[in-house]
């Protein structure tokens, strides 16, 4: 797994990349333009972004990244749990937010649980997600010309369950579940599982 990690403080860039790279190939960087430089040449698995970057801010190095089409998960990592920042991150595309006060060998989950399809959100800002979805008028049930089968992956996704799970809650092949994710997020025209579970959640579609 190849990680790109966006930091401009030198010292919590040193300490994320100790803490991954006796597994991972890892490239650093410390500014938004250098990072999408680099993303542009090369193919990272996983982007951990920092929001408070010189220059080109975090959200808009994760909204270029996302526009790209490459199949990337970005993780980010702030100090700050503002509003705001937390659902414009979730509008860009982010896979995961974290406190920078996470504990690194957590980090190191987190971020092995987003490569096999699950989204996560620091319990310090779940309930601002929570409180967006609360927040909007609840649309009648559609049916995005869903099948039974993906109905019922949509309704794991939502529980924030990943694709080793699914596959196990329904006996099914992980890449059968797969093959349904990419599926339900075309048909909810959305970019990530995070999306898709707050747009079922906010339908009431599970």
């Amino acid at each position: 797994m190849n990680i790109l990690i966006v930091e401009d403080h030198e010292l919590t860039r040193f300490g994320l990349k100790t803490a991954f790279e006796n597994d991972y190939g890892i490239r650093e960087v410390g500014s938004g333009e250098e990072a999408l430089r680099v993303f542009n040449q090369e193919t990272p698995d996983v982007v951990i972004l920092d929001l408070g970057l010189p220059g080109i801010n975090g959200v808009e190095v994760a909204r270029q990244m996302r526009e790209s089409g490459k199949d990337v998960k970005i993780v980010i990592l702030t100090s700050h749990n503002d509003e705001r920042e937390v659902l414009a991150c979730l509008k860009a595309g982010a896979n995961a937010y974290c406190s920078k006060e996470i504990d690194l060998k957590r980090l190191a989950q987190v971020v092995d649980s987003v490569m096999e399809g699950a989204a996560w959100f620091d319990p310090a800002v779940a309930q601002i997600v929570l409180n967006a979805v609360n927040n909007v008028q609840p649309a009648p049930a559609q049916n995005y010309d869903m099948t039974a089968r993906e109905r019922q992956i949509l309704k794991h996704i939502a529980q924030g369950c990943n694709n080793q799970e699914i596959a196990d809650k329904l006996g099914i092949g992980v890449n059968t579940v797969k093959v349904h994710v990419v599926s339900i997020l075309k048909k909810l025209e959305v970019d990530n599982r995070l999306q898709a579970a707050i747009k079922a959640l906010s339908q009431n579609m599970v």
